[in-house]
């Protein structure tokens, strides 16, 4: 079939220079790639296009090497290329339906579309059991061969697919934009968006407030150096930045009073002051003591550096590093107190940075955090006036302290459940106290003694509030220390019960030889001869009772318990094994909190899109729970027949009219987190609402070939089949249908906007860098965001 020429149809709606720089850069890549002998074989080709699974690497290979050498030229590969790119619509079909042909008998059986779709799935990393493969192939393959005669031909496949118009779109994806330049993607650079009225409108409350903190630090400078202009230019800069210093380094500590942030936010100054930024202004605020300590400290040694020079009196380490030139209020230690708090500043602010919190070594920033109470210790030394800045905040600091210690000493918590999750991920049940009381998306600060005696750490709490009795948090294992807990816990079994192994299993067994001779007994009894077959049938069953009747007991039993030879308010592990990774236990914990965070939000707003990427679902699962909790409160049933439905009337506890919740997973095990939560939220719903669906949910798995790459086409069609067959996802089980790839944010902003349900708030939770991304989107809408910090 004859190419259509380039000159043509330019690539993708591109001008001729750009169709024909793509050219040059193909042919550079290319060379590159072949070397001397100007031909590519399939591991190269493979490496080029980095294909995981082989198949489509083989099959795109075959079709490729027109001449069947085992390789490809340069001209083969623009032939092909050219094919793909500017061929028609029946071309492109003609060549997909090539690559499903595997023997080339013009013909698609179901053997040769299972091996497709079984090649599918080991590149989108998804995992199904053999007869859901052949589920999926019969229901693609039924579908398509509509004159049952047992094969698919071209035109069958050609009419299948133009019943899905997104494909037909998607089929101008080919290979050949797998070889495109970056450049040639990019498109005419858009006006930052710091500098549009968007951003300027959804961020006025942190830039105002910016603009306040700017100027307060600004006229302090001004003033302070006016009052020093007599020494000089070195000590006016020096005592400037000592004053932005004073209030600084004050006003970092006022951004972490977490409880009366948790109590302010439940007033009317959450309007006013940017309360949800205080952890990116905690950050700002950092940088700014740096950039003045290293100002203030140079700007010292100049002056020192002067005075030597104008009397040699002492010299420059005596100025900085003695005590002899009596420089400060407390027996002249100003320049020693200055060079040890320049040491510390600058080790929290390093220790602070993403890369050392992010890369598993949240133990090094918890620890270096902690040299704060050295740095007010030194400045209170350091400068005569800082205690008059310290002094109010200070005492709110450490009463706040002392209230965290005495509440979470308060009551006798345990962690009474354990359930190991896929990707490394911890589920803790705790007994919640009848004290305890939180908002939906409250985060906590727990300590483990039996993990680290000294250590706290933050997580969101995943249980509804509603839920009386028990509180969940979710653990991803991430750093040391959540390492250290998932491994405790898989261990922990085998440990706890090795000292009694012998003796309980010495009891199992005169316990079931007592069995075998009772059964024995009653069988001959009645009148039956029993067998060792009859006896170890009945054993089984009787085996598989006993652990139904273990599994369904609530509490530790008090065998296993007295086995181990401990109390159940032991603050060692109690461990009743249910299952390989879940089991009951009773460990001591402490638990500083409830701390408010942005979602509190959440009931204000009329329209709410919550988004979590990976385990940044739990707070959601929280929220997620109570509002469907509400939500049931509202639900009507008619009396004389089962029609059911919802209120819509609003009230000041929940305004919302819609929820959509967006959860973005890199792999299929991670969504066995909370998908009987999810499974649980789609029944709540099901029955249909007048006005639409009040929660809708949007699942992503990144690992899955998206709906544009040619290879992705007939497992997403077979997916897309199945799960209108079974009204069941596939992949998680789920009614909602997973979608492959990532979200268009503008297309699902853009949906979002055209429902029309009231303001529109975008809750946030998972990786910082996606979050940009997120917040710039949520912006052209005009939607508020909300980042989940702590």
């Amino acid at each position: 079939m004859e190419p259509v020429p380039s000159t043509q149809v330019p690539l993708g709606g591109m001008s001729l220079d750009e169709d024909t720089r793509w050219l040059e850069w193909v042919t550079k890549q290319f060379e590159s790639i072949a070397g001397e002998d100007k031909e590519i074989d399939l591991d190269e080709f493979k490496t080029a296009l980095k294909v995981k699974e082989s198949f489509f690497a083989e099959r795109f290979f075959t079709l490729f090497d027109s001449d069947g050498s085992n390789s490809i030229s340069l001209d083969e590969l623009l032939k092909a290329l050219n094919l793909l790119i500017h061929g028609s619509e029946t071309d492109k079909l003609r060549f997909l339906f090539q690559v499903y042909d595997v023997d080339g008998s013009g013909s698609i059986d179901p053997d040769e579309l299972r091996t497709v779709l079984k090649s599918c799935l080991k590149e989108s990393a998804i995992s199904l059991p053999e007869e859901k493969l052949d589920d999926l192939t019969l229901a693609l393959f039924e579908s398509a061969d509509k004159d049952n005669s047992g094969s698919i031909t071209f035109e069958e496949l050609k009419a299948e697919l133009e019943t899905f118009p997104e494909v037909m779109e998607n089929l101008t994806i080919s290979a050949a934009n797998w070889l495109k330049p970056p450049d040639l993607d990019q498109k005419k650079r858009p006006t930052p968006r710091y500098l549009t009225r968007t951003y300027w409108h959804n961020n006025s409350r942190k830039l105002l407030f910016l603009c306040l903190y700017s100027v307060l630090n600004l006229l302090l400078f001004i003033m302070n150096m006016m009052q020093y202009a007599y020494g000089g230019p070195w000590l006016m800069l020096a005592k400037g930045c000592g004053i932005c210093l004073n209030l600084n380094c004050t006003f970092i500590m006022v951004l972490m009073l977490r409880r009366c942030l948790t109590w302010l936010r439940a007033t009317w100054i959450v309007r006013i002051l940017p309360l949800d930024q205080n952890i990116l202004l905690h950050q700002m605020v950092g940088y700014a003591i740096v950039i003045f300590t290293v100002a203030h400290t140079m700007a010292h040694v100049m002056n020192f550096i002067t005075l030597t020079q104008a009397d040699d009196s002492y010299q420059l380490w005596e100025y900085l590093l003695t005590t002899r030139p009596g420089i400060g209020w407390v027996k002249g230690t100003a320049s020693i107190t200055g060079v040890v708090l320049q040491v510390l500043i600058c080790l929290m602010v390093v220790c602070s940075s993403t890369f050392v919190r992010r890369s598993g070594h949240f133990e090094v920033f918890y620890w270096s955090h902690l040299l704060y109470i050295w740095v007010w210790v030194l400045l209170i030394v350091h400068c005569a006036n800082f205690w008059k800045w310290f002094v109010a905040p200070g005492v709110i600091f450490f009463v706040e302290k002392l209230v965290g210690i005495a509440v979470s000493r308060m009551g006798g918590l345990y962690i009474v459940e354990v359930n190991l999750l896929p990707s490394k991920v911890t589920h803790l049940v705790i007994k919640r106290p009848p004290f305890f009381q939180f908002k939906p998306g409250d985060y906590v600060y727990i300590n483990i003694p039996v993990i680290a005696k000294y250590e706290w750490h933050p997580f969101t709490i995943s249980s509804a509030p509603e839920q009386q009795d028990s509180m969940w948090l979710h653990v991803r294992s991430m750093g040391q220390w959540t390492n250290r807990l998932f491994e405790y816990f898989r261990q922990s079994d085998s440990q706890a019960m090795s000292n009694k192994r012998l003796t309980a299993s010495l009891r199992n067994r005169r316990h079931e030889t007592r069995n075998q001779e009772d059964l024995f007994k009653n069988m001959n009894d009645n009148g039956t001869v029993a067998s060792n077959e009859d006896v170890a049938v009945e054993l089984t069953l009787y085996r598989v009772n006993r652990a139904r009747c273990a599994s369904e007991k609530p509490h530790v039993d008090p065998t296993v318990q007295a086995e181990l030879g401990e109390a159940p308010s032991a603050t060692r592990e109690i461990c009743a094994k249910l299952s390989e990774n879940h089991r009951y236990c009773n460990i001591k914990c402490y638990v500083d909190g409830p701390y408010g965070t942005p979602t509190r939000q959440i009931f204000a707003s009329e329209h709410a899109v919550l988004i979590g990427a990976g385990i940044g679902i739990t707070p959601f699962a929280s929220i997620l729970q109570s509002i469907m909790y509400r939500y049931r409160m509202r639900k009507q049933n008619c009396p004389n027949c089962n029609y059911s439905w919802c209120e819509t009337i609003k009230d000041n506890e929940m305004k919302l009219r819609k929820v959509d919740f967006i959860w973005i997973n890199r792999d299929q095990k991670s969504f066995e987190w909370f998908v009987s939560l999810l499974t649980k939220l789609e029944m709540d719903q099901a029955d249909e609402e007048p006005e639409g669906r009040f929660l809708e949910m949007h699942m992503y798995m990144t690992s899955a070939l998206s709906k544009n790459d040619m290879k992705a086409i007939g497992l997403q069609m077979a997916l897309d089949l199945l799960a209108k067959k079974e009204k069941r996802d596939s992949i998680t089980g789920l009614r909602t249908r997973t979608q492959p790839g990532r979200p268009d944010w503008g297309k699902v902003f853009k949906k979002v906007s055209e429902e029309k349900k009231g303001k529109v708030h975008v809750f946030y939770c998972g990786s910082p860098a996606l979050a940009k991304v997120i917040k710039a989107q949520s912006e052209k809408f005009g939607f508020n965001f909300y980042k989940e910090n702590f």
